[in-house]
């Protein structure tokens, strides 16, 4: 069970009190979107355009850095990690990204910082130690827009790998995935680390024989996980990790919606049993503390 962006349907994500409540509420693994900023440090946010997820349109010093720039082919406006050292990103705080749908989220705006790669790392290494047995916290980095950092000078994938080694995440046997949507990037880890490495997939399934030859699994939108799918799948070996499970009706089918609010809960239990009967091996979710009621039953 995989923490999508930490416990992020109840912090604002990609933040160091939504991963730390995942890993309070017993997720295996948090998952972390990694971006770059201009002095090279890694850090969580779902896009590197981060006007939406932070309050620096509310920063006067950074009016001038607003700009639009194409990356991966779509034309983006807005504020760009790149553009900022640490230090600065140190100076703004988090904001709830889905404010309609999560209004009680927003009473934490203004409250974190954006969190380095390292920092992420830290909380789940000091949560290992406070275990006394069983397995380490998982941790599942998302390699975000590798090319557009690669072609700007600000490779992620040697700071990524380097990051894991430090905090002991780098042996055979830990429990990482690295996952990216670009295939040339997971072919290029392929070359640099024996970990595993898992291809996003939104649109369609593709070739699944030749995902096989580099990566241990595919990371698929709801949409795509059809039970023939998942079998695709499983016939070459690659498991199926299914994304994204959330608790609102706004993203629930219609005969597990609860009221009439696109806010409001539904079942989300029930969505999530019906992929697990078609064989997946693992789903991302919002709301950990369901996630991992649905796991343990």
């Amino acid at each position: 069970m995989i923490a999508h962006r930490g416990s992020s349907g109840e912090r604002p994500e990609h933040t160091l009190e939504s991963y730390r409540l995942a890993i309070e509420e017993g997720a295996d693994y948090i998952e972390p979107d990694l971006v770059m900023t201009r002095d090279g440090v890694l850090v969580a946010r779902h896009e590197n355009e981060i006007g939406g997820t932070t309050d620096v349109a509310d920063h006067a010093e950074f009016a001038s850095r607003r700009r639009t720039q194409v990356i991966d082919g779509e034309t983006m406006t807005g504020w760009f990690t790149e553009d900022f050292t640490l230090a600065e990103i140190k100076t703004l705080r988090a904001r709830e990204r889905l404010p309609q749908l999560r209004p009680q989220n927003c009473a934490f705006d203004g409250k974190f910082t954006v969190p380095t790669f390292d920092e992420i790392m830290q909380v789940a290494t000091d949560a290992n130690r406070r275990r006394a047995a069983g397995a380490m916290i998982g941790v599942y980095p998302e390699t975000k827009h590798p090319a557009h950092f690669a072609g700007i000078g600000l490779a992620l994938e040697q700071p990524l790998l380097d990051a894991l080694q430090r905090h002991g995440y780098a042996a055979d046997g830990s429990p990482v995935f690295i996952q990216s949507f670009d295939p040339r990037n997971l072919r290029q880890l392929l070359g640099m680390t024996g970990l595993p490495l898992l291809q996003l997939l939104e649109h369609e399934i593709g070739d699944v024989a030749e995902i096989a030859k580099y990566a241990v699994g595919i990371g698929i939108a709801k949409s795509l996980a059809s039970e023939a799918a998942v079998r695709a799948a499983h016939a070459v070996n690659l498991k199926v990790h299914v994304w994204t499970f959330r608790a609102e009706n706004e993203f629930l089918p219609d005969d597990l919606r609860v009221g009439g609010s696109p806010a409001a809960h539904g079942n989300l239990e029930a969505e999530i049993q019906r992929f697990l009967q078609r064989g997946i091996d693992g789903f991302f979710v919002d709301f950990p503390a369901i996630g991992v009621r649905v796991r343990d039953a």
